[in-house]
């Protein structure tokens, strides 16, 4: 295994999502790529902290422990919350708490929120078509779709979300938001210049769930035209200080400053778990209102759940659906997930209150066996309050 100077000095835009140099990359993406910063508050939110949970004593439907199942998925950070109290909080490998984790797909459920925010202050439509705020986008696959699709992944777009194949859509998209040095594929622009090249796919919008990362970043330049406002500044205005961070945050962006909101938002452990407590709070921090509460009850009762039904990803959870780029999974009942790959979870527990928060370096984008640990570990949680 490599020592820790080997991964800080051979750590490479062409590697650093693979393992090993992932260990540290994942905490340093500054290093690597260009970011805008997401100030955070002057005055962060205080967190409660309670006595210890032992990890070693909550046991998985198999008899694991969760100690055990923590260690056996890659994990950096690992935070539990039961009513608003930190019961768990640890760092492994080589992540420290003031450490900033890059938490990949996260960001489209943080971006997520934002839309709500800008609906209600009656910025953003969501039943208006995309091309109303980016008409960079006609001819393209959001040419006749509304923004509500794209947040809830329905759009027809023809495009493969394919982590591994490095002759795929994915492998070109990478090279575009600047995460891949140009190889197999020439620079040819910024995601601005990608995402009015993908054409539609099959089929009209709005009847499958189909998971596509650049519907994300769709939104994310949706609602810096609708505002006038770069992402940064309204993560930071309308949700980082609101919320509480202790610390600023980041979001990747790429040589003409497009922002990578599908999957490029960087922060601390503790920051992420603010945020799932807002969730779990029905929008509010501090006796503030961050998030709309119609908007959250809407995450939980709205979905299309015969669009997650035709989608590709019933492995996940049979059952549920996926709204305003939030899963809500029948086999947790009262649960909200943001899930991205590598291991990045916010698990929110409204029945049991709980906000949980994994942060890992798996060495595979998506690992299956690993998603369903992670679930296992969330469900032994609930099932250890809720007692």
């Amino acid at each position: 295994m490599a020592t820790d100077e080997e991964l800080d000095t051979q750590t490479t835009l062409a590697n650093w999502r693979t393992a090993p140099y992932s260990r540290r990359s994942f905490h340093h993406v500054d290093e690597l790529i260009r970011v805008d910063t997401i100030e955070a508050s002057d005055r962060p939110g205080s967190l409660k902290t309670g006595p210890e949970l032992d990890l070693g004593s909550v046991k998985l439907a198999d008899g694991r422990s969760v100690e055990d199942a923590l260690a056996a998925s890659h994990t950096d950070a690992f935070l539990v919350l039961h009513d608003g109290v930190i019961v768990s909080e640890r760092y492994d490998r080589l992540m420290r708490a003031g450490d900033r984790h890059i938490v990949f797909s996260v960001s489209k459920s943080v971006t997520g929120c934002l839309a709500g925010i800008l609906v209600e202050e009656g910025v953003l439509d969501p039943g208006k078509p995309v091309t109303e705020y980016v008409r960079e986008l006609e001819g393209s696959a959001w040419d006749d779709a509304t923004v509500r699709e794209v947040l809830d992944m329905t759009v027809s777009v023809r495009f493969v979300e394919d982590y591994l194949d490095p002759a795929g859509d994915v492998s070109r998209y990478r090279v575009a938001m600047d995460w891949n040095p140009p190889g197999d594929f020439p620079y040819e622009g910024g995601l601005h210049a990608f995402l009015p090249k993908l054409p539609k796919g099959e089929g009209p919008h709005g009847y499958r769930f189909h998971y596509v990362s650049p519907n994300s970043d769709v939104l994310g330049w949706v609602l810096e035209a609708a505002s006038g406002r770069k992402i940064a500044e309204l993560l930071s205005e309308k949700i980082w200080r609101r919320c509480g961070a202790e610390a600023d945050g980041m979001i990747t962006v790429d040589q003409m400053g497009g922002a990578r909101t599908a999957g490029g938002i960087c922060m601390r452990a503790r920051d992420l778990a603010r945020f799932g407590e807002v969730m779990r709070n029905e929008g509010r921090a501090g006796g503030e209102q961050v998030i709309p509460a119609c908007w959250i009850e809407d995450i939980r009762r709205n979905g299309d759940r015969g669009a997650w039904e035709c989608g590709g990803m019933t492995a996940l959870y049979p059952t549920g659906s996926y709204r305003s780029q939030w899963y809500v999974p029948d086999t947790h009942p009262g649960a909200l997930m943001a899930i991205g790959i590598h291991g990045q979870w916010v698990y929110v527990d409204l029945e049991n209150r709980i906000t949980a928060i994994k942060l890992s370096s798996q060495p595979l984008p998506e690992d299956s066996a690993l998603d369903q640990l992670s679930l296992s570990i969330f469900k032994a949680l609930g099932d250890h309050f809720g007692a």
